[in-house]
C-alpha cells in the first residue's frame, strides 16, 4: 500500500499551480444541499486514519510512485516526498480536525477540515482529496441511509407497538455483503449500518468494529436458510427440508429464519406451516422467521403476515395494534429499500398490524446502491495562508451552478439554538467549535469507541 499512489493523475502537478507566496492550504468536506437527505450521519474517517494515513511512506514507496508517475506523464515532486521520509519520518505533516463521529449534522456542515503542518507542504491538503473524500462519504452516505430507514422503522413502532425500543435494533438486517464491490466495502459499509442496527449477514463488518473501533461484537444474527438448502431436498420432500430446520435449530428462546419461496410461498405457508408442521413449530418454543423471497415486495410480505395470523393466532397490543402468535414472525429479505419499507409498514398499519410483526433485509439499497451524489459530497479548499502568517478565504462561486458555491474561509462548526450552524472560525468567538482535531502529524488524537458513536446517533433522534 504505497500511500503516494492513493490520488487522482492530475494531483501530481498542483504542487506547482500555487502561488509562490503560499505557505498552508486549508480544505474540508462536506454534503452539500439537494441531496435525497437533508442531514448526514457522519462517519468512519477513523478508520481511513487508522488504515490509510498512519502508515509510513519510504523511500522505495517514492522511487516506486516516481517511475509509475513520470512513466504516466505527469511531472513528479519528489523533493517533496523525501522530505516527507526525511523530515516527517514518513508521515504526512496535517492537521485533521473533524466532528465527534456518529453526530447527526444538516447539510451543508462541514464534516472534516484538514490543513498542512509545514509549509513546504501547502500541496499536500488537496494531493489526499481523493483519498480522504473516499473514505468519508461512503460509511457516512450508507449510515445515513440505514439512520433515515431507522426513523422511518420507529416511528412505525411508535403507532403500534408496545415495547418499541427493545424491538428496533433489529429490524433492519444487513444483507448486502455479496452485492459490495469487495471485502473493503462490504466492511465499510457493513459497519456503518451497525451504528443504527444491530443485526447483520456481513462478518466482515464485525471485523471492522472490533479492528478501528474497540467493539468486541457490534451485531447479531440467527440460523437460516438459503434456496439451496431448502431445494436440495426436492420439491416433493419440502415438508421434510422445513421440519430439519426446525429439529436442527429451533428451540426455546430460539429464532431460525427458513426462506419459503423456492415453489409456491403461499402454499408452503398454508399448507406446510400451517397444518403439517404447525404443531411442531409451536411446541418449539421458539420462533420460527418465515421469509418470503420473490414477487411484489410491497404486497407479499403484508400477505404472509397477514396468512401468519389467520393459522397461528394474535393478540391485540395497547396501542390497538395486532401482534402474531410469538411462535412466528417474517423477514422480508427482497426488493428492500427505504421506500418499500415505508410502504410495507403503511399497509401492515392499514390492516391493524403492529410493526413488531416484520424485520427487514437490506442489500444492495443499503451497501451497493450509493455514490458519493446521493448526499452531493465535495471537498473544496477554503483558505490560504501567505508569508504574513495570515488565513485568507478562497472559495469557488460558479455563476452557472450557485448549488456548488463553497464556504470562504477557515471553518468551525458551533450550536445555535440546538442546532448545528456552520461559519468562519474566525468568528466564533467564546463559542466551543465542534471539529476538534483527530491527527496531527501521524498521531491519532481521538479514538472513538463504537459504543460512543451508537450512544451518540441515537441522541440526535
Amino acid at each position: 500500500m504505497n500511500l503516494i499512489l492513493n490520488s487522482d493523475s492530475y494531483k501530481y502537478s498542483h504542487f506547482a499551480q500555487y502561488p509562490p507566496e503560499t505557505q498552508a492550504i486549508s480544505a474540508y468536506v462536506e454534503a452539500r444541499p439537494g441531496g435525497k437527505h437533508d442531514h448526514v450521519l457522519f462517519f468512519g474517517l477513523q478508520m481511513f486514519l487508522k488504515d490509510y494515513l498512519a502508515r509510513k511512506i519510504t523511500m522505495a514507496d517514492v522511487d516506486e510512485a516516481e517511475a509509475m508517475i513520470t512513466a504516466h506523464g505527469l511531472p513528479f515532486h519528489r523533493e517533496g516526498f523525501e522530505k516527507i521520509v526525511t523530515r516527517h519520518d514518513g508521515h504526512f505533516p496535517l492537521l485533521i480536525e473533524a466532528l465527534p463521529e456518529g453526530m447527526v449534522a444538516p447539510t451543508g456542515t462541514p464534516l472534516v477540515q484538514v490543513r498542512n503542518t509545514d509549509p513546504d507542504f501547502f500541496w499536500l491538503p488537496t494531493f489526499i482529496e481523493t483519498a480522504l473524500l473516499r473514505a468519508v462519504w461512503y460509511p457516512s452516505t450508507v449510515a445515513t441511509v440505514s439512520h433515515g430507514a431507522r426513523q422511518i422503522i420507529s416511528a412505525s413502532l411508535e403507532r403500534t407497538c408496545d415495547t418499541p425500543d427493545e424491538v428496533l435494533p433489529f429490524r433492519l438486517h444487513d444483507f448486502g455483503a455479496r452485492g459490495a464491490t469487495s471485502l473493503e466495502q462490504a466492511g465499510i459499509g457493513g459497519v456503518a449500518h451497525l451504528v443504527s442496527f444491530m443485526g447483520t449477514d456481513t462478518v466482515s463488518a464485525l471485523v471492522y468494529a472490533r479492528r478501528f473501533y474497540h467493539e468486541e461484537m457490534a451485531g447479531f444474527s440467527i440460523p437460516a436458510a438459503e434456496h439451496s438448502t431448502m431445494t436440495s431436498w426436492g420439491e416433493d420432500r419440502e415438508t421434510e427440508a422445513y421440519r430439519n430446520m426446525l429439529t436442527q435449530f429451533a428451540g426455546p428462546g430460539k429464532l431460525v429464519a427458513v426462506v419459503s419461496d423456492s415453489y409456491d410461498l403461499y402454499r408452503a405457508v398454508k399448507t406446510i406451516w400451517g397444518e403439517e408442521l404447525k404443531a411442531e413449530v409451536e411446541a418449539s418454543g421458539g420462533t420460527l422467521v418465515v421469509r418470503p423471497d420473490s414477487g411484489d415486495a410491497t404486497r407479499v410480505p403484508v400477505d404472509t403476515v397477514q396468512m401468519l395470523g389467520e393459522i397461528f393466532g394474535f393478540t391485540i397490543n395497547n396501542k390497538g395494534y395486532k401482534v402474531l402468535n410469538p411462535a412466528v414472525r417474517v423477514i422480508q429479505g427482497d426488493g428492500v429499500t427505504p421506500e418499500t419499507i415505508r410502504l410495507i409498514l403503511g399497509r401492515l398499519e392499514d390492516k391493524g398490524w403492529s410493526a413488531e410483526n416484520i424485520a427487514f433485509g437490506m442489500g444492495a439499497g443499503l451497501l451497493q446502491k450509493v455514490n458519493r451524489d446521493t448526499l452531493r459530497f465535495a471537498m473544496k479548499a477554503n483558505a490560504r495562508q501567505d508569508d504574513d502568517g495570515q488565513w485568507h478565504g478562497i472559495n469557488k462561486n460558479p455563476k452557472t451552478d450557485p448549488g456548488k458555491a463553497s464556504k470562504r474561509y477557515r471553518q468551525a462548526v458551533v450550536r445555535e439554538n440546538g442546532k448545528l450552524v456552520a461559519m468562519p472560525l474566525k468568528d466564533i468567538g467564546e463559542r466551543e467549535n465542534l471539529l476538534q482535531p483527530v491527527w496531527q502529524d501521524g498521531e491519532l488524537l481521538v479514538d472513538w469507541t463504537f459504543a460512543q458513536i451508537r450512544e451518540r446517533a441515537a441522541s440526535s433522534e
